[in-house]
């Protein structure tokens, strides 16, 4: 078996899922989320683009519905034994398949928790799901449950974020000398995924971000590359990913001379950042970490050209995206706790002067102040 965890850590996972299970009074729960299905059991596979589903009974005993293609890949990446395979043919309806598969599990008139909130479950497949279960159990929305046994980190997973975070600056450090008058975009974002990979790290859940000049104020990848001026802006996100488990780090880069504008909007990203620091502390909800961000930024007249959230949890997560939930925005309510790992982002888009600026690394909350993963300094860097 392909497995990146031990035994034990997986028989602890399974133990705190049931216990919640038993809280909601749950005879079984239907997992979707590919990030879920990883956690509990080590399964690894992009093949969540078809129907799959993992049922959970409430005595944690577990059986998986998925695609022949996945036979192996489940056997080898993962603990599940027990695996049905649903015939890929015209007409096929999976849904019915794990109708089936319930009944076969003695789960008639049951209470079943469905995790529906997940790139896992498109929405047409969720509308064959209900129409199978609708007369067969009692169904309730549980996307969040494995979700929020998922945000407090084991020291087994943390050791995974830090080799990550270690990924994250080599990435940084491979791109640097590339990051100069003439050069090229698609050679600096080539060596940053190759020292990652070539660290023995893997691919990202989403693509890394880079952009120069006018496209240094995007925050999203887009295709098409361009070569650096002599007084530039370079907009960069990415992650490190080991075993799938990324920290993240952002970086607006500077090529020349600095304008006035970049060095006022990085000085507001660096107060900004330091703020959301002291905020993210046990005691302190996601909310109010967003304030803190939003407080720095409205004082520096900065209010419109910040974004509504500034960072999010990471984690294992597989595509489309590496964001994770809980995330920083106004009025969110859940709390701060230590063995989160965070990724707090300060991005301003000035459209008025055409200046961008970003500053961003992930955090391992505590007792008390947030530790930084990356071993680099937060200084306006300009080559």
């Amino acid at each position: 078996m392909a497995l990146h965890f031990d035994r034990a850590e997986f028989d602890a996972r399974r133990d705190r899922l049931v216990i919640e299970m038993s809280e909601r009074k749950l005879d079984a729960l239907l997992l979707f989320a590919q990030e879920s299905m990883y956690w509990l059991t080590g399964y690894d596979t992009f093949g969540f683009c078809f129907f799959q589903c993992l049922v959970v009974k409430a005595d944690g005993s577990m059986v998986l519905l998925t695609r022949s293609a996945d036979l192996r890949q489940a056997r080898h990446t993962s603990i599940i034994e027990d695996i049905v395979v649903w015939n890929d043919r015209h007409g096929a309806n999976p849904a019915a398949d794990l109708r089936n598969l319930l009944n076969d599990l003695d789960l008639l008139g049951c209470r079943i928790g469905v995790e529906y909130d997940t790139h896992g479950l498109t929405a047409k497949n969720g509308m064959l799901l209900d129409e199978q279960l609708k007369t067969f159990g009692k169904t309730e929305d549980a996307s969040d449950l494995v979700a929020r046994l998922r945000l407090l980190k084991s020291p087994a997973e943390i050791e995974k974020v830090r080799r990550a975070a270690s990924l994250a600056d080599d990435a940084l450090d491979a791109a640097l000398p590339l990051i100069k008058q003439g050069g090229d975009e698609a050679a600096i974002l080539a060596a940053m995924q190759g020292a990652v990979l070539a660290g023995g790290g893997d691919y990202p859940a989403n693509e890394f971000i880079i952009g120069s000049g006018p496209d240094a104020l995007l925050c999203r990848y887009k295709a098409g590359r361009r070569k650096l001026s002599k007084n530039d802006q370079l907009t960069l996100e990415w992650a490190g990913v080991y075993h799938h488990y990324h920290a993240a780090m952002m970086r607006t880069v500077l090529t020349g001379k600095v304008s006035r504008r970049h060095q006022e909007l990085y000085e507001a990203a660096r107060d900004a950042l330091m703020a959301v620091e002291k905020a993210m502390v046990p005691g302190n909800t996601f909310g109010d970490v967003f304030d803190a961000h939003a407080r720095v930024m409205e004082a520096r007249g900065l209010t419109r050209h910040r974004l509504n959230a500034c960072g999010y949890s990471l984690g294992a997560r597989f595509s489309p995206s590496w964001m994770d939930q809980p995330m920083f925005y106004s009025g969110n309510p859940e709390a701060i706790a230590p063995h989160m790992t965070l990724f707090a982002h300060m991005i301003i888009m000035d459209s008025d002067s055409g200046s961008a600026m970003t500053l961003g690394r992930t955090y391992l909350t505590t007792e008390a102040a947030p530790e930084p993963l990356s071993r680099h300094e937060l200084d306006l860097i300009i080559r």
